[in-house]
């Protein structure tokens, strides 16, 4: 199955669809990675194939009844989880164990202050982050798909707000939501350093991280 993601062509196509965290149909696949979509098409329901992404279909055109055009298939990344060892290693289990011992002990302080730490120690001595654009390479590097929503300077607008599609810790965070979820929050928190431009905060939305990076400050427009 992962071995499909070693062909190029199959890896961008399944990287792009998945960065979309929507519906995304055969044509715009194609014209993103620059193949034909016939081509594009053979990589896509491979992937499907195996379980990668999800395919459907419906009228992209957003109309319908007569007229309307015959549905179009399309594809979204897949929810599950995957991972490859070898030998087999079962580090799901072991956190699952010392999430549990750790909520059964109260040790949810304890845990926060030690992520926070290790947040801290992965920016290293850097200075806090300085903006937005730097959180989302941050969480990137981290593996949390970041996407920005709202749009700086636009009246009426909503103030942006970085917000990840993919929670590196979610095959533990289904089992143990406030543990792992302040776990993630303080290790955030160390990673971006206090008293700068952005913070994070829980603002939990299903299918995405419970976490979101906004700037610390309210903008002018939002003073007045």
């Amino acid at each position: 199955m992962i071995a499909l993601l070693q062909d190029p062509m199959r890896r961008r196509l399944y990287e792009y669809v998945a960065a979309q965290g929507r519906e995304v149909g055969r044509n715009e696949a194609a014209e993103a990675v620059g193949v034909a979509r016939t081509l594009a098409a053979h990589h896509l329901d491979r992937l499907a194939e195996a379980g990668l992404l999800e395919s459907g279909s419906r009228r992209l055109t957003g109309r319908s009844g007569p007229g309307a055009g015959r549905p179009a298939k399309v594809y979204t990344r897949a929810p599950v989880e995957r991972s490859v060892s070898l030998p087999a290693r079962d580090y799901r289990t072991v956190a699952e164990l010392l999430a549990e011992a750790a909520e059964q002990a109260g040790l949810d302080a304890g845990l926060c202050a030690a992520a926070r730490r290790r947040g801290e120690a992965l920016r290293g001595p850097a200075a806090p982050c300085g903006g937005l654009e730097e959180a989302m390479e941050m969480l990137a590097a981290r593996g949390y798909e970041p996407h920005l929503e709202g749009a700086e300077g636009a009246e009426g607008s909503a103030a942006p707000v970085v917000r990840m599609r993919n929670c590196p810790f979610h095959a533990v965070a289904e089992r143990f939501p406030p543990l792992v979820c302040g776990m993630n929050l303080a290790l955030l928190e160390g990673l971006l350093g206090a008293d700068g431009p952005v913070r994070a905060r829980m603002d939990a939305r299903p299918g995405e991280c419970c976490v979101v990076v906004e700037p610390s400050k309210p903008s002018k427009n939002d003073e007045h």
